[in-house]
């Protein structure tokens, strides 16, 4: 990479332009503490509870949890070991896979999907906040929530240091008592008017935690082994999301409750309110992934500018998002971005570690190469034939072709999108890789 570092001698923070440059100060523990953090988020209940209505069950529901987030988690952890193996950030590293005007694409499509994030946390961090306090505050909740995901975003990772040594051991008991406290209720049987099968919920589940794989190296650039980082953030969101999807699905068998009251019905519980204050003051570390993030993606694009500006522009944006905006359709939302983030990172994952054996070229110079970029719209496709969605002008279009192709049979419910689409674009990969027409590529 031609970029340039501008960092004082001995800093132990983030590189202030785009470089591969970058201090190697996170062990395991640290990684591990950090996706942990990441994983323990109040969007965990919402989701694990549209898993419950997905599935009609409490049992088909947790096993959806453990299935989906743990392919989730692995496609997470191999996207975590590009940046400790390059030392470049997320989307820069990319140019590995894409080259380097290649890589534009799916940084375009990463800023576009965090600044929705981060919009998204800041809201549902105000909602929460409002379910404990009054409706007349949101606008202060959610300015408060921008300012200091921003702040946490101009210092990474001195933010994960702090994570780390305090919220890991407050979020922790927190989590505990919510647990204790749901699973002393009653189960009842579960809601049957929303039932869609088990492998859309797998979907659900997985969408959500692959959601972090494009930000994954962004932080694991500064891990200290390969080993360090794929464990720490495949096991450290992966436990997060299993155990906080599976806080939903039981709160609606015992609870009654339902993705839009999940939270609502936690704060009601006994000293709820004060378990949902702890996880909503953890809440921000989502919202400012999201920022540094899109801040890292905006790097590969305009390296030379110092990364804390171009955080504070997304921190204003995300913020002022959040004041005007509604949370909106969370479920189609994590499917788009399972869509398209799904068999690019399986496509990704495939070509760094079998095709181009770890050794990409992650430079400004990096050539584009368009066998991967092949097998991910076969991944893309094969995705978007057997889950279409519901997205109006979008969804009819690939539910013709589904229909036409299973002679207007409904699609078996065996069949998932997302392992569907992990194992084709992982073969695509492979198979077109292996051709290698060294002489296409330009």
């Amino acid at each position: 990479m031609t970029d340039t570092a501008v960092r004082p001698a001995g800093s132990t923070e983030a590189p202030l332009v785009l470089t591969t440059d970058a201090p190697r100060t996170l062990g395991f523990f640290d990684q591990f503490t950090l996706w942990g953090n990441f994983g323990i988020s109040l969007f965990g209940p919402v989701t694990g509870a549209l898993v419950a209505a997905y599935t009609g069950s409490l049992w088909q529901g947790l096993l959806a949890v453990v299935v989906g987030c743990g392919m989730g988690a692995l496609v997470l952890g191999g996207a975590a070991v590009f940046g400790s193996h390059t030392g470049a950030p997320a989307m820069a590293s990319l140019r590995g896979l894409f080259g380097r005007r290649g890589s534009i694409a799916p940084t375009v499509l990463n800023i576009a999907q965090n600044v929705g994030w981060a919009t998204m946390e800041i809201i549902v961090i105000s909602q929460a906040a409002v379910a404990v306090t009054s409706e007349r505050w949101r606008w202060l909740f959610v300015v408060l929530a921008g300012i200091i995901a921003t702040t946490m975003a101009v210092r990474p990772l001195g933010s994960v240091r702090i994570l780390r040594k305090f919220m890991v051991w407050l979020v922790l008991i927190a989590s505990v008592y919510l647990f204790v406290q749901v699973l002393s209720k009653p189960v009842h049987a579960l809601p049957q008017d929303s039932v869609f099968g088990f492998w859309p919920a797998v979907d659900l589940a997985a969408a959500g935690v692959v959601s972090f794989a494009p930000l994954a190296a962004d932080y694991t650039r500064h891990s200290r082994t390969n080993k360090a980082a794929f464990g720490g953030s495949a096991l450290g969101y992966g436990l997060a999301a299993i155990g906080y999807y599976a806080l939903g699905v039981v709160a609606v068998a015992t609870l009654q409750t339902n993705s839009d009251d999940v939270i609502t019905a936690l704060v009601t519980l006994p000293a709820g309110a004060i378990a949902l204050f702890v996880l909503l003051v953890d809440e921000v570390d989502e919202a400012y992934a999201n920022v540094y993030s899109t801040t890292m993606a905006a790097h590969n694009l305009i390296g030379h500018i110092d990364r804390r500006w171009i955080s504070v522009a997304i921190g204003v944006l995300a913020t002022g998002l959040a004041l005007l905006v509604d949370l909106g359709n969370y479920t189609q939302f994590l499917y788009l971005i399972g869509s398209v983030f799904i068999p690019l990172f399986a496509v990704a994952i495939a070509d760094f570690f079998v095709v181009s054996k770890m050794k990409w070229d992650v430079s400004g110079t990096a050539k584009f190469r368009w066998q991967p970029t092949l097998a991910w719209l076969i991944g893309f496709v094969a995705y978007q034939l057997v889950n279409p969605g519901t997205v109006a002008g979008w969804s009819p279009f690939w539910t013709d072709i589904q229909q036409t192709l299973f002679n207007n049979h409904p699609v078996p419910t065996w069949l998932g999108a997302t392992y569907t689409s992990i194992v084709v674009s992982m073969v695509a990969a492979v198979a077109l890789g292996s051709l290698k027409p060294r002489a296409l590529d330009n």
